[in-house]
């Protein structure tokens, strides 16, 4: 099985893409400069900017070959070269290195590099789910090569997904309720969303994306044993006995099983992961500990992330970039109080 693709036209984003080295595993598209959110307009989406991740089997490489091509792209971290600024990339932060507000065929782009063994490693184990976050909401993928592995990785990723948010979810629920509770993942614990980023976000994506976030989940929402799903009127229902919650704490990726493990196993008794995933099963409040497991990943990431941004962007594209995130958080809450 693998992840539906988006089929609209991508001739703008493969012509930016042609400006960057070729020795590409991934590359897709995302963000509010590419899907419309409620309250937004198509001549408001041309003016935001276009974000990139692009997945590559050998940083240092490829870096070498950027900063030949579009040195311009990065902060004077450039004059460190290609060794410091892939050692920058992958031991810091969520293994992401962004190059920001970058003008690009009329456009304004951002881009993040990241190798192809971590980006597999964050789609199966949820390590710091930056990425992999990104990839439970719809995106546009320009490219993928034929790596197995990455393949089945992506989709494990958006099964994960939607383990976790059965887990927060009542007995039955809509398809919407779904789909915002996927999305609001990797927003949780992301101290992003108290200071720039809209507050209603989440579901400004969810309701103007219904159609793609249908494609993206109904195969595996069919093919799961533990719910019933309804597609023709947009319902679901699940099994919320303590052993169908078992199954699903056992499906979670293994930094999230960790996490629920230390929030409820007080230091100093280190029982087993499953020993502890059955006590969470038979608690009314299973959901609750499952979204303090995942906002604990978030959190940390989205910290030591921004703060490596500092230094990949530079001060003065990191002072505009977050009046342009204040900006857009102040537009939203306008639009909610008229």
């Amino acid at each position: 099985m693998s992840v539906p693709a988006i089929q609209t036209s991508s001739v703008l984003y493969r012509r930016i893409l042609s400006q960057f080295p070729q020795d590409i595993s991934l590359a897709f598209t995302y963000g509010s400069g590419v899907f419309r959110q409620t309250g937004t307009t198509q001549g408001q989406m041309g003016n935001n900017m276009i974000d990139f991740v692009i997945a590559v089997d050998d940083p240092p490489t490829w870096h070498t070959m950027n900063l030949m091509q579009n040195r311009k792209h990065y902060s004077l971290l450039r004059f460190l070269g290609p060794k410091q600024v892939s050692s920058m990339q992958m031991n810091y932060g969520a293994g992401v290195y962004y190059n920001t507000l970058v003008p690009c065929d009329g456009r304004v782009i951002k881009y993040g590099v990241i190798s192809t063994d971590t980006l597999i490693e964050d789609l199966l184990h949820w390590k710091t789910l930056y990425v992999s976050g990104r990839l439970h909401k719809p995106v546009k993928i320009l490219v993928q090569n034929e790596n197995g592995k990455l393949r089945a990785a992506l989709v494990s990723n958006l099964k994960s997904a939607v383990t976790a948010a059965f887990l927060m979810l009542p007995e039955s629920f809509s398809e919407e309720d779904l789909f915002v509770q996927i999305a609001g993942l990797s927003y949780a614990g992301d101290f992003r969303m108290v200071i720039g980023e809209d507050k209603s976000k989440v579901l400004n994506i969810v309701k103007a994306n219904l159609p793609h976030f249908q494609m993206l989940y109904s195969n595996i929402l069919q093919d799961c044993p533990q719910v019933v799903y309804k597609q023709h009127q947009g319902k679901l229902e699940i099994d919320k006995s303590p052993e169908g919650q078992f199954v699903q704490l056992m499906g979670l990726p293994r930094t999230l099983q960790q996490q629920i493990t230390r929030i409820v196993d007080p230091p100093g008794k280190n029982r087993d992961v499953e020993e502890m995933l059955l006590q969470v099963a038979q608690d009314p409040d299973c959901g609750l500990v499952v979204q303090q497991g995942i906002s604990a990943i978030v959190k940390s990431s989205s910290i030591t992330q921004s703060a490596k941004g500092i230094l990949t962007a530079g001060l003065l594209k990191t002072v505009s970039y977050s009046m342009k995130k204040l900006q857009k958080m102040w537009k939203g809450s306008r639009r909610k109080s008229h």
